[in-house]
C-alpha cells in the first residue's frame, strides 16, 4: 500500500519544500479564520447582502487591475524575498484588523480599506508563490505532485480554519480570530528564512515591463489549451465561486443559525475542496485532466443549484461537500495544466493571469452575487449561478478533445510525462497555427 500510494507525498521529500509545507498549513488555517470572520462582521454590522459583496469586490479587484503588471515584476526578483515582504505585509494588515475590532473602532470603510489593502498584496504574493514552487522541489518531475500537495494544504486549512473560525466568533468575538491570524504569519515566514536554496540570481528581464506584458499576453492568446482552461476558469470564478460571498445570508436567514452554522456550512466547502486535492495528488501523470475538469465544472453547477433548494443543514453541508469539491478540482487542475505547459522564463506572466482569473473574475462575482441576491434571494441566485456553469461545462466539452490532444505525450507505462517541455509536447498539425508555443 506505501508502495502503491508513495507518489501522492513524493515532493515532502525535499527539505524546502516541507518547510513550506508546514509553515504555511498553520498560515492558511489563521488565513480562512479571518475570511469567515470578516464575512460574519460585515453581516453582523450590515445584515446586507449587498454589502457582502461590495466588501468581496474591494478585496479583491485591486488584485484583478495589478495582476499581470505584478507578474511581470515578479520575474525581476528573487521570489523568497519577495514573498518574505507579502507575508510580513499581510501580517500587518490583520493586526491592524485586529487592534481596530478589539478597540470597537471598525467601520465598514475601514474594513473595505484593509480589504483593498490584502487584495494588493495578493497581487503580488500568488505569481511569486505559484513560481516559487519550482524553486522548492530539486527535481521537475515533482512539481505536479507538490502543485496537488500545495492545493491540499490550502484547502486542509480551508477545511479546519472555517469551524475554528465559528467556535471563535461565538465564544471571543471577530477581533481575536484576526489576532490570531496575524500571528500565524510567524510560521510561514520562519520557514522562508530557513530554507536553503540554490544560489541562482533572478534573470534581468532586457525588455520592459510593457513589452513583457506584451510577450506573456501573446503567449497566453496563442496556446489553445491554455487560453480555454483560463477562460473556463475565468467564467467559473465570475460566477461559480460566488457562493461563498452569501454564506452568511443561507447561515441567517435560510437556515436560521449563527456564526457557529456559518463555520459548519464553509468547512463542508472545504471538505469537499480538500477531498478534490487529495484525490489529485494520487494521480501519477496529467493526462485525464481536462475530463476531470469538465466533470467537475459540472459537480460544481448541480451542486449549486440543489443548495438553492435547500432548507435543510445537513443537506446545505452536503451539498457544499460537492461545490468545493468541485472548485478546487477546476482550480488546481487549471494551474496543474498552465505549470506543466508554460516555459520557464514566462512561468510567473502566464500565472499572473491565472490569479488575475481569479482575483479579478471573483470581485465582479461577488458584486453580482451580493446584488442579486439583495433583489431575488439568495437561493434563486446560486440557482442561476449553477446553471451558468453548467452552460460552461458544456462549451467547454466541445473544445475538451483538441487541448487532450496538446498535452505532454504518454510514457510506455501509459502515464504522462513527469517534466514536460516544448520538444515532448504533442501537437495536431491542425493545432499548429493556432498555438505555436506548443
Amino acid at each position: 500500500m506505501n508502495s502503491r500510494f508513495s507518489h501522492a507525498w513524493q515532493a515532502l521529500r525535499h527539505r524546502n519544500f516541507q518547510l513550506f509545507f508546514f509553515g504555511q498549513g498553520i498560515s492558511l488555517v489563521g488565513s480562512w479564520i479571518t475570511r469567515v470572520a470578516t464575512t460574519w462582521l460585515v453581516y453582523r454590522l450590515t445584515h446586507s447582502a449587498l454589502l457582502l459583496g461590495v466588501v468581496g469586490f474591494c478585496g479583491q479587484i485591486t488584485s484583478f487591475l495589478l495582476g499581470p503588471l505584478a507578474g511581470a515584476w515578479v520575474e525581476r526578483m528573487p521570489r523568497r524575498e519577495l514573498l518574505l515582504w507579502t507575508q510580513c505585509a499581510a501580517a500587518v494588515q490583520s493586526l491592524a484588523l485586529a487592534a481596530l475590532t478589539l478597540s470597537h473602532r471598525i467601520t465598514l470603510v475601514e474594513i473595505v480599506a484593509l480589504s483593498a489593502l490584502q487584495g494588493v498584496i495578493n497581487a503580488f504574493d500568488a505569481p511569486g508563490r505559484h513560481s516559487f514552487l519550482i524553486q522548492m522541489v530539486d527535481d521537475r518531475a515533482d512539481l505536479g505532485n507538490a502543485i496537488a500537495l500545495n492545493s491540499a494544504l490550502a484547502n486542509g486549512g480551508r477545511f479546519i480554519g472555517p469551524a475554528l473560525a465559528g467556535l471563535l466568533i461565538a465564544a471571543v468575538g471577530e477581533g481575536w480570530c484576526f489576532f490570531i491570524d496575524g500571528i500565524s504569519y510567524i510560521a510561514v515566514i520562519a520557514s522562508l528564512a530557513m530554507m536553503r536554496l540554490r544560489p541562482a540570481e533572478p534573470q534581468r528581464a532586457h525588455a520592459g515591463i510593457l513589452e513583457q506584458l506584451r510577450e506573456g499576453w501573446n503567449y497566453v492568446r496563442g496556446s489553445l489549451p491554455i487560453r480555454t482552461v483560463l477562460i473556463l476558469f475565468c467564467v467559473l470564478s465570475l460566477i461559480g465561486y460566488s457562493f461563498s460571498v452569501l454564506l452568511p445570508v443561507f447561515a441567517a436567514q435560510v437556515l436560521h443559525g449563527n456564526a457557529r452554522t456559518l463555520g459548519w456550512l464553509s468547512s463542508a466547502s472545504g471538505a469537499g475542496a480538500l477531498a478534490s486535492a487529495i484525490s489529485l495528488t494520487l494521480r501519477k501523470g496529467i493526462h485525464g485532466l481536462p475530463r476531470a475538469l469538465q466533470i467537475a465544472t459540472a459537480v460544481l453547477g448541480c451542486g449549486l443549484i440543489a443548495l438553492g433548494f435547500s432548507h435543510s443543514l445537513w443537506l446545505s453541508m452536503f451539498l457544499l461537500v460537492c461545490v468545493g469539491f468541485g472548485v478546487m478540482q477546476a482550480a488546481t487542475i487549471t494551474n496543474t495544466v498552465i505549470q506543466s505547459l508554460v516555459p520557464e522564463d514566462k512561468r510567473a506572466r502566464v500565472l499572473s493571469y491565472y490569479a488575475t482569473a481569479f482575483f479579478g473574475a471573483a470581485p465582479f462575482g461577488n458584486l453580482f452575487a451580493g446584488a442579486l441576491a439583495h433583489r431575488i434571494g439568495a437561493p434563486p441566485t446560486v440557482m442561476l449561478c449553477g446553471a451558468s456553469c453548467l452552460a460552461a461545462a458544456l462549451w467547454y466539452t466541445a473544445r475538451m478533445a483538441r487541448i487532450q490532444a496538446s498535452l505532454p505525450a504518454r510514457t510506455a507505462s501509459g502515464d504522462s510525462t513527469s517534466s514536460p517541455s516544448v520538444s515532448t509536447l504533442t501537437v495536431r498539425s491542425s493545432d499548429r497555427k493556432e498555438s505555436p508555443c506548443l
